[in-house]
């Protein structure tokens, strides 16, 4: 054991809101120590770890691991410290195998090196023969030989435990600490938290936190020498009894006794200094068989403590607080910072395998959509009112100015672009800002003053079979109405000839499919990635990550990829089912198409990452997701037009990536038109995809909150 200082903390500070979890923890850890951190559960040994390991912000305070700030050179710390959690927190679904190669790649290791590491530390942690078993089917003491492997897997410095053998059989628990006393003696630093008094027995040094306060740190027999365990004037005994439960009320109440507790079949007594056993022996004969001296341990400096504690006699930092040297900074430091994709195939692979066993997150991915695709695209039925019409007038005169004033006067029809040539009346239509085209011939006022018939042509976009029906019978009306007005006669002088574009024979899946397309790509992407991190969150694998020297952009991307690779397989198959089951025909250009598509899965990722970032559970992941999707359905356009809707909710529609998508993929898919004509779509849903994108990698920090 060297006399080498590797870690240290001075006044190191944790507060969540109002409370305080770390209060002013000072310490020194010299290198090959097994340092112990004893203290009841919620005392804040975990809320330590985490600080020193650089996933939790300190409030206040100073600490440093190997020479570097716990606060600036968190991500160079993570590179030389193994992590061990308190409860296992690998990935249960993955197999000893593959939770080496992943934790193995994370750092660096590659080939012929990992492979040789690996067979090392499983030799040492002797879980060999078990590469093929999923990890969530090991024993207790297996799992965390296998976590213990895989903080060891690159050699590190320092390894802090985090009770590192709660909840296994004791022959497991001892065979964990003579593994762990091997390592000390190579020189590995052991920071380890416990509550079990004969493995806080084993270390080289105890520190006792109570509520958050470190009160003392020393040898253990110096800890057991301490005068707040067995106070001056006191001493201990040792009864041997034949029946000590029956006798230990009656010990407890006799005179002189401070203190008395069961341990097996004897009662260890602390008394009074001058406290007569002999008299007390034969009070208890027949059932005495041995009174004997005795010594404190750690068991009853931990009850002392606490009980000292609780009373105000002890302070709250009886600890001293080691002198910390200026910050130099480190070399590799920089270099860990300059790596943000650092781990991506690591993960990425991961990932891959997680995909390939969960089987039920394949049927949602391709199953549920193909029938969600069939399902709505035969139920939905709506009906549209609003409809905006560009109007070409080529005849320029009284007559066709009161003709257009007609037009704005329905409660159907509404006039929202005058155009002066044939490309901007066909780019209008083709773009999907006008949904009705009314062209005046040049001759209309002409034959209306000789009396004849004259010819108005009514262009309406046939893609939506509902707006379609209601302009139809909306220009039937508009000759009636129009004829009496501008002659004052029955007959019917104004001829509409109405031609319906893109879908003329009026079948209403032409429009809900498309629309429906984009609905399911936001709702599959979006669930997948908001559960996949909600998931590691929850069972702990997350934090494991953070220990971890992985850039948060390897961790980020690396999770995303393979959710983009099959929310474009997933684009693909709706497609197919659009096209092929319900002979939608896609007019527009394909590549264009898929392009925007995988625009629009980046923002359904990126949203999911930021509906992670709020979730903690998977609950918490499937409510938010729902309060994205609602909205996404009912103002995105796809069953009800946006412009009948109030002025405020129009706006909060803007602010949804797949009305943009809905508006691309029928203009698209519907009306063959090409990026210029969708222009504000398209920009719309590149400012949703940068600003999801900033919020989401912003918001998610490798670090816990």
């Amino acid at each position: 054991m060297s006399s080498e200082a590797v870690l240290v903390a001075r006044a190191l500070t944790r507060r969540f809101g109002a409370r305080t979890a770390v209060e002013r923890v000072s310490l020194v850890v010299p290198r090959g120590t097994i340092f112990g951190l004893l203290g009841p559960n919620g005392s804040g040994k975990s809320t330590l770890i985490r600080m020193l390991c650089g996933v939790l912000a300190p409030s206040d305070g100073e600490g440093r691991v190997l020479g570097l700030d716990v606060r600036t050179e968190s991500e160079a710390i993570k590179r030389r410290i193994g992590y061990m959690s308190q409860r296992f927190s690998l990935y249960g679904d993955l197999t000893v195998q593959e939770n080496l190669d992943f934790y193995g790649r994370v750092y660096g290791l590659r080939g012929a090196a990992l492979a040789q590491r690996k067979a090392e530390v499983c030799a040492l942690v002797s879980i060999e023969g078990r590469d093929e078993q999923l990890a969530a089917t090991l024993s207790g003491g297996y799992k965390q030989r296998l976590a213990l492997a895989c903080a060891l897997l690159h050699d590190p410095e320092v390894v802090f435990l985090d009770e590192p053998t709660a909840g296994v059989d004791p022959v497991a628990r001892r065979e964990m600490w003579d593994l762990l006393a091997e390592l000390a003696g190579r020189g590995v630093t052991l920071f380890v938290s416990t509550h079990f008094m004969d493995e806080a027995q084993r270390c080289n040094t105890v520190a006792y936190i109570y509520e958050g306060r470190l009160l003392v740190q020393g040898k253990p027999e110096e800890l057991e020498a301490l005068p707040a365990v067995t106070p001056a004037g006191t001493r201990r005994l040792e009864l041997r009894l034949a029946r000590p439960a029956a006798q230990l009320a009656r010990v407890r109440a006799w005179p002189g006794v401070r203190d008395a507790t069961l341990a097996g079949d004897a009662i260890r007594v602390l008394c009074d200094e001058r406290f007569d056993e002999a008299e007390l022996a034969r009070a208890l004969a027949p059932e005495t068989l041995e009174v004997r001296a005795d010594r404190a341990d750690l068991e009853d400096v931990f009850v002392a403590l606490t009980r000292a504690n609780a009373a105000g006699a002890i302070p709250a930092q009886a600890a001293p607080e080691p002198e910390l040297e200026p910050l130099a900074p480190a070399a590799h430091a920089k270099s860990a910072a300059t790596r943000p994709f650092t781990g991506l195939l690591a993960v990425f692979l991961k990932e891959l395998v997680h995909v390939r066993r969960e089987r039920s997150t394949l049927f949602f991915l391709f199953v549920i959509p193909v029938l969600q695709t069939i399902l709505f695209g035969y139920a939905i039925r709506t009906e549209v009112e609003h409809v905006p019409t560009v109007v070409f007038d080529l005849d320029g005169r009284t007559g066709a100015q009161e003709f257009v004033e007609a037009l704005e006067n329905t409660n159907v029809l509404a006039v929202r672009e005058r155009v002066h040539d044939e490309a901007a009346f066909e780019a209008a239509l083709r773009s999907g800002s006008a949904k009705v085209g009314v062209r005046i011939p040049p001759e209309y006022s002409d034959h209306l003053l000789a009396g004849r018939s004259a010819v108005v042509q009514v262009l309406i976009d046939g893609s939506d079979s509902s707006l379609a029906t209601q302009t139809l019978q909306a220009t039937k009306l508009l000759s009636l109405s129009s004829s009496r007005e501008l002659i004052g006669r029955s007959e019917l002088p104004i001829d509409v000839r109405p031609r319906l574009l893109f879908n003329p024979d009026l079948d209403s899946a032409h429009f809900f499919v498309p629309g429906l397309v984009g609905i399911i790509l936001q709702l599959v992407t979006l669930f997948l990635t908001a559960f996949a991190l909600a998931k590691e969150r929850e069972a702990g694998t997350l934090e494991q990550l953070f220990v971890t020297p992985v850039g948060r952009g390897g961790l980020i991307f690396g999770k995303l990829l393979p959710y983009a690779l099959l929310g474009a397989a997933e684009a693909v198959i709706v497609f197919s089912v659009m096209v092929f089951v319900f002979g939608v025909p896609i007019r527009g250009d394909l590549g264009l198409l898929f392009a925007l598509a995988g625009l629009f899965v980046l923002c359904g990722l990126s949203l999911g990452l930021f509906v992670s970032t709020l979730a903690r559970t998977q609950l918490q992941a499937m409510q938010f997701a729902f309060v994205v999707m609602l909205p996404s359905v009912l103002l995105s356009g796809f069953l009800f037009p946006r412009a009948q809707m109030p002025v405020p909710i129009r706006m909060l529609s803007y602010c949804l990536p797949v009305t943009y998508f809905v508006e691309i993929l029928r203009g698209l898919v519907l009306r063959g038109a090409g990026a210029l004509d969708l222009a504000s779509p398209i920009f719309g849903l590149g400012c949703c995809a940068a600003v999801l994108i900033t919020i989401s990698l912003l918001r998610f920090k490798k670090q816990l909150d």
